[in-house]
């Protein structure tokens, strides 16, 4: 509790401003967010002119498209094992420059191969960003605004998917792919400047007996006036008690419901169905007869809804909480998707085709704001101190796993039961996807990282456990 502690002794004074290197902090690693937005995102508009110029069939596009996600399985691996040695700080920082090399190779590739090679280098940056910053962020951050500063990773990936349609469309002439992907050297270049700059993590600082310095970047990241010693105590406190980060205390019993919460939310993000849409829309809009223009126009809006999503995203999961955010939002983008897929039963007419737009636009506003906006979020803050690092990997590993899943199967689906029944399918997800919120995922809003450690090794169930706290 010890980011609880200063509140009552600021009270009488109302909430305290908090300073603005904390939200500089939060800016400048949030721009991984916005590189793993766009390197994801631009092969949507990529995607028409590869399968042209490269004569790629479905099942090329499908690896092409899914190469990437392979690369952040193991990015999201290796980052989570590093950060435990070298910090996070670091981490992102060398996530930065791979960033940089993998946009400039797949920019230049000269032919399939490299391309595939190249994406996989993106992958490594993608994964490890993926990782890397949230867990960064939600370790500087105080609990009152913990929530936003880290929905801003997700709504910095909503921006990036959308700079890369607006490229994707600007660029659809003169078969510029190869420029669509080199632009995001300039995001990378931006964002390893700005990592040389920033302080490291107090919490792992505090964990490899460096407090001297955990308390001088608490006392640059926190109000005038706020009791940074308790915030330490509380760490070292936590600390101590934890188990060292090994693959042994991944197993331990009292870990477990963290684990299956993370791991949860992180499968439904993908099952739910967004990325077949994110990746793929031009390309299915364009083979039921929208047309190229017109459906490059449609991803310009769905990264439109995704860049409302991540704001609208941002105010509920500190507003209404995490666990009520999904359990509001998900529904409506179940019910999305099924109104999608019966909109692609019906005849070619202009009504169906604005049925199939707006349907669309729906679900990726819905699910944006309902899991897309906690997927980021909730690993890094029920995941204990010790096993934090590790732990946040296997819930990255299983976001792209997951991830790579739809990517390889989103077109094949589409193939063998048809636009309908694959939609049917994912809105069955969301369903799904609900159920287990209401069974197992905990509220998490407004506690500190340690109050919420505390409820997870507390006897009885840990849901439970933390909403008796607030």
């Amino acid at each position: 509790m010890p980011e609880l502690t200063a509140a009552p002794a600021r009270a009488a004074g109302g909430p305290a401003r908090q300073p603005a290197q904390l939200y500089a902090v939060a800016a400048v690693s949030a721009l991984g967010g916005l590189l793993f937005g766009y390197d994801t995102g631009i092969i949507s508009g990529a995607l028409l002119h590869l399968r042209d110029d490269l004569a790629l069939s479905s099942r090329g596009q499908e690896i092409v498209v899914s190469v990437i996600l392979v690369g952040a399985m193991a990015g999201a691996l290796c980052s989570g094992r590093l950060a435990v040695r070298y910090g996070r700080r670091r981490v992102v920082l060398w996530v930065a420059l791979v960033f940089a090399v993998g946009a400039l190779g797949s920019a230049a590739a000269p032919g399939v191969g490299t391309l595939i090679a190249a994406r996989f280098v993106l992958g490594l940056a993608v994964g490890g960003a993926s990782n890397m910053v949230p867990v960064y962020i939600a370790e500087v951050a105080p609990a009152a605004i913990r929530g936003r500063l880290m929905v801003l990773f997700q709504l910095m990936v909503a921006i990036g998917q959308l700079i890369s349609y607006l490229c994707g469309w600007l660029l659809a002439d003169h078969g510029g792919w190869r420029l669509m992907f080199g632009l995001a050297v300039i995001p990378a270049a931006v964002l390893a400047a700005g990592m040389v700059k920033l302080p490291e993590s107090p919490r792992w600082l505090v964990e490899h007996g460096r407090t001297d310095a955990a308390r001088a970047v608490l006392q640059r990241l926190r109000p005038a006036g706020t009791d940074v010693g308790a915030e330490i105590a509380g760490i070292q406190d936590v600390s101590a008690s934890a188990p060292r980060a090994d693959r042994r205390a991944l197993l331990r019993p009292w870990l477990r419901p963290a684990l299956v919460v993370a791991l949860g939310v992180a499968a439904f993000s993908q099952l739910t169905g967004i990325n077949a849409v994110v990746y793929y829309a031009p390309t299915i809009l364009s083979d039921a007869g929208f047309g190229d223009s017109v459906a490059l126009v449609t991803g310009v809006g769905i990264g439109v809804m995704l860049v409302v999503a991540g704001v609208s995203g941002a105010i509920a999961v500190d507003a209404i909480g995490r666990r009520r955010t999904m359990l509001v939002f998900v529904p409506l983008s179940g019910l999305a998707m099924a109104v999608l897929g019966a909109a692609f039963l019906a005849g070619d007419s202009p009504a169906q085709r604005w049925v199939v737009i707006l349907s669309l636009f729906a679900y990726i506003l819905f699910n944006g704001i309902g899991i897309q906006s906690v997927v980021w979020l909730i690993a890094p803050e029920i995941l204990p101190l010790a096993v934090r690092g590790p732990a946040a990997s296997l819930a990255t590993l299983s976001v792209w796993g997951f991830d790579l899943l739809i990517a390889v199967t989103a077109l094949s689906a589409i193939n063998a039961i048809g636009r309908s029944g694959t939609f049917f399918v994912y809105a069955a997800m969301n369903a799904l996807c609900v159920l287990f919120v209401a069974l197992k995922v905990p509220e998490t809003r407004g506690r500190s990282l340690e109050d919420i450690e505390k409820a997870l090794r507390a006897p009885g169930t840990f849901r439970r456990n933390l909403a008796a706290r607030n």
